[in-house]
């Protein structure tokens, strides 16, 4: 068992069953008074953000999360297959871990996943990937007073509003954690 004075930013602590990771902590020694650790914490799961204050020597369960390098092979029906880069071993995750990942993940593309205990807890991509528009409607050249924007299917299959010059077959950089266009890329 740790205490609060183990605390730091990027540990993954036991709360009632579930794992929330630090996202900040700050110890305060008022003048008057015990001292205490104020801790803001996100759920690993849901992505749910609170606030935690600790009394200064409160036992606290610190859990070992360790994120591993994985290459994404191929998805099999809800599931998807990952491959370990160190040891090629291969990890099936379901599809409710993966969540909005599955949106820009290619065949052969680097990814991190962070276990606890072998279990696969959630998927972390690039900040931003690479993919090709699939599909858009042609862009026409209206009266507007400023850029306008059209959906474009892109290879993953998930759409996205991109500007009306963009054609399909044009490759774009997207925003992997809010599905935004950020740029074409040129070859």
């Amino acid at each position: 068992m740790a205490s609060t004075a183990d605390i730091r930013n990027g540990i993954v602590l036991n709360i009632d069953g579930q794992l929330w990771n630090v996202i900040e902590f700050q110890h305060v020694k008022p003048g008057k008074g015990g001292a205490f650790v104020r801790t803001k914490l996100k759920n690993v799961v849901s992505g749910k953000t609170v606030d935690r204050t600790y009394n200064a020597g409160t036992k606290i369960e610190i859990e070992n999360v360790d994120r591993r390098d994985f290459t994404y092979l191929y998805q099999d029906g809800e599931s998807f297959v990952f491959m370990d880069v160190a040891d090629y071993d291969q990890l099936t995750v379901p599809g409710t871990i993966v969540g909005d990942a599955a949106n820009f993940m290619l065949e052969n593309q680097a990814v991190t996943i962070a276990l606890n205990n072998g279990n696969p807890l959630y998927v972390e991509l690039p900040a931003s990937v690479t993919l090709e528009i699939t599909y858009t409607e042609p862009g026409l050249q209206g009266d507007r007073s400023t850029g306008g924007t059209k959906p474009a299917t892109v290879e993953t299959g998930y759409e996205i509003q991109v500007p009306l010059f963009l054609e399909q077959g044009t490759k774009v950089k997207v925003d992997t954690r809010t599905g935004d266009y950020m740029g074409r890329v040129n070859d």
